[in-house]
């Protein structure tokens, strides 16, 4: 027998992308609902004359391959997660019509929670979903719409409720939800119920034309293959069987009195992005082109709260007023404080490949846990606060009392400006002291009249160093 679709309305007139020697037949079965349904939506995108503004979703299932045979935009998903596609493409298309198309063992399954949150969240999409009561493309397996006392090839005595729940009501479930505009139950099963279902469709695929929100269509659907039915047998195993436990109903249409979705447009333009991070008006530095600078890597370490990532700001900032390409890599843990942190500076005289570094030129320790992790990879320096104790390393060390500079001058917290002054001190960076003064200024620009506090302690933390090299 011949599955053929060819020619119908929103349907390729032949299906090249399958291949085989048979290019106007489908690879579904004789009498599979999927079939019907490509035929339901390929019309109703005609007649409506969204086609073009059409991106069906089909993620694993029988289904997988409908871009075979819909004549409009397709995306392919991972197993479940059609939604989360769908919602990205809605978003940042606002024209798109999304349309999900998934199965019970796809969106009932592993999909469930990305299909309640599109729904919650009244994403822009039409959502179809195909109940035929089992896993149709692996062979038949208990799915979570599978009927109690249903024989599958994992259930071989029936579905049972003490041992594998009761089947999913995905429409009821949706139902519970303030968002959606319209959730309706509808059947395949013969031609009666294919118009009601017909006008489903239509209805959602006209709710998305007017972008007004999330419509959720289940389709009762004929899987007579693995059911090992014929025609009229699997007709009546859902009019009188499924239809017991998915009773047909419209659960809700609320296309009449909401609004179309007007989405806010985004503005990724520089004088919004100025405007964002505060620094509108000024006048951006740009970085000089210098090889013979060469590259240096700074990793600054030690616990939460020990200053150690505004401390790298800081560096980075220097190097960035120094007219120097730099990058700034954060990596730290959820603790607010005493976990771990660290970041990577790098500053260089050309362009920048990565952040990301595997050995380090320049360690900078705020205690004894990050010296131990990190001196091995380290090329040239190593600084460490005294408090992190006594540390020989197979690299030059530098113990710098910087806690203690900055407890002396009031301000323990300011232990990491004390080793910023340390750092420069050193004079591996090639950084003048002005740029390091204009990025202390720059950190504290809200907060003033903390400047002269913080230049104070990061001078005496160059000392320190200048000291140990007398």
């Amino acid at each position: 027998m011949r599955k053929d679709l060819g020619g119908h309305p929103g349907l390729y007139s032949e299906y090249p992308r399958k291949g085989g020697s048979a290019p106007g037949a489908t690879h579904y079965c004789p009498g599979c609902g999927h079939g019907i349904l490509h035929k339901l939506i390929g019309e109703a995108m005609a007649d409506l004359g969204i086609q073009d503004r059409c991106v069906l979703l089909s993620p694993v299932g029988c289904a997988v391959f409908a871009y075979y045979y819909l004549d409009c935009g397709h995306v392919q998903a991972a197993h479940g997660r059609a939604p989360a596609i769908g919602t990205g493409i809605s978003r940042a298309e606002d024209d798109a019509i999304v349309i999900s198309y998934q199965g019970d063992g796809d969106l009932a399954s592993i999909g469930l929670n990305e299909t309640i949150q599109a729904a919650n969240r009244g994403e822009k999409m039409a959502v179809f979903f195909i109940n035929n009561t089992v896993y149709g493309m692996t062979g038949g397996q208990m799915a979570p719409t599978t009927l109690v006392g249903e024989v599958t090839s994992t259930t071989p005595t029936g579905r049972d409720p003490r041992e594998a729940g009761y089947p999913l009501h995905v429409c009821e479930i949706l139902d519970t939800l303030k968002a959606p505009v319209y959730i309706e139950r509808v059947s395949l099963s013969d031609i009666e119920h294919i118009r009601k279902a017909r006008r489903a469709v239509r209805k959602a695929l006209e709710i998305q034309r007017d972008k007004k929100g999330y419509a959720f269509v289940e389709f009762l659907s004929p899987c007579p293959t693995i059911l090992r039915m014929d025609a009229k047998g699997v007709e009546r195993f859902i009019n009188e069987e499924m239809e017991k436990e998915f009773p047909l109903k419209r659960f809700r249409d609320r296309s009449g009195e909401v609004e179309p979705i007007v989405r806010m447009k985004s503005d990724f333009s520089k004088e919004s992005l100025d405007r964002i991070f505060g620094v509108a008006g000024e006048e951006s530095i740009e970085p000089v082109h210098d090889p013979e600078f060469g590259t240096m890597s700074i990793r600054i370490s030690g616990f939460g709260g020990q200053g150690v990532l505004s401390m790298g700001l800081a560096l980075a900032q220097a190097a960035y007023l120094s007219r120097r390409f730099v990058s700034w890599y954060p990596d730290y843990g959820p603790e607010q404080r005493g976990g771990t942190s660290n970041c990577t500076v790098v500053i260089s005289g050309e362009p920048i490949s990565s952040p990301v570094v595997d050995e380090i030129d320049i360690l900078v320790a705020f205690n004894r846990p990050s010296l131990e992790k990190f001196s091995s990879s380290v090329r040239e320096l190593i600084l460490y606060d005294m408090l992190a104790g006594e540390f020989q390393g197979s690299v030059r060390s530098i113990p710098v009392a910087a806690t203690e500079i900055a407890t002396q001058k009031g301000a323990q917290q300011a232990a990491n400006t004390a080793m910023l002054g340390a750092l420069m001190a050193t004079g591996r960076l090639g950084l003048p002291e002005d740029s390091y003064v204009g990025a202390i200024k720059d950190a504290f620009s809200k907060k003033p009249k903390l400047v002269p506090l913080n230049l104070e302690i990061f001078r005496a933390g160059a000392d320190w160093v200048r000291k140990m090299d007398r």
